[in-house]
């Protein structure tokens, strides 16, 4: 639900890869935002008009994702896909993120835009060391990027995971990702993000930040 510049990229990527696709949108006119090649179903309407969704194939769906402009639209689509539809997927785009943990316990993951913004912003502006990416459900291992340090720059990464409770899973170099092998080196300005057991976070941040010569 929602054609707009997310929807529509979400919606023609999806389609793109083979996937059978349905977009609900009140307003006929956001359908300039899918290609012309689009070949999924249009749907003009509420997206939290049952028949609306019914007619977009929600019956048949494995998957539900509101991003419109509202948030009181967005979850309560969101929880007719869920509790009446029983969609397996739900996802819903969540502007204020004082809601987004209510939706969560109620089995809609949520995507709150604001504040993963405002934190990437002032990750970047901050430049912090160590800014974390990503942690399973339970809670046992974190993806964590680190600014990698001079002290570790011309050093493999065969030489900085000796000692290292953890590995580097990606390199961001450049704006480009890069999966390093024991060869690569680490380059001035690499963002290192690496996986390692939540209860390690200690161990990894001191291991990067002391650098080779505390090995």
């Amino acid at each position: 639900m929602g054609c707009g510049r997310v929807g529509s990229l979400l919606a023609q990527t999806l389609d793109a890869d083979g996937h059978s696709v349905a977009v609900i949108d009140l307003d006929p006119g956001a359908w300039r935002r899918l290609s012309r090649g689009f070949s999924g179903q249009k749907v003009t309407g509420m997206g939290f008009d049952r028949e609306r969704l019914i007619e977009a194939g929600i019956e048949h769906a494995d998957a539900f994702v509101a991003v419109s402009s509202g948030d009181n639209s967005n979850i309560i689509t969101a929880r007719v896909a869920r509790e009446v539809f029983n969609v397996k997927r739900v996802v819903a785009r969540i502007y204020d993120p004082r809601r987004a943990s209510v939706y969560e316990r109620l089995g809609i993951q949520t995507v709150a835009t604001v504040s993963w913004t405002a934190d990437q912003i002032l990750h970047l502006l901050r430049g912090d060391l160590a800014h974390s990416d990503w942690r399973d459900p339970s809670g046992t291992v974190a993806l964590t990027e680190y600014l990698a340090p001079n002290t570790w720059v011309g050093r493999s990464i065969a030489e900085f995971e000796r000692g290292l409770p953890g590995r580097v899973a990606f390199i961001v170099r450049f704006g480009e990702g890069l999966v390093p092998t024991a060869s690569v080196v680490v380059q001035e300005s690499d963002r290192l993000h690496i996986a390692a057991a939540t209860k390690d976070a200690e161990l990894v941040q001191a291991h990067v930040q002391h650098g080779p010569e505390a090995h």
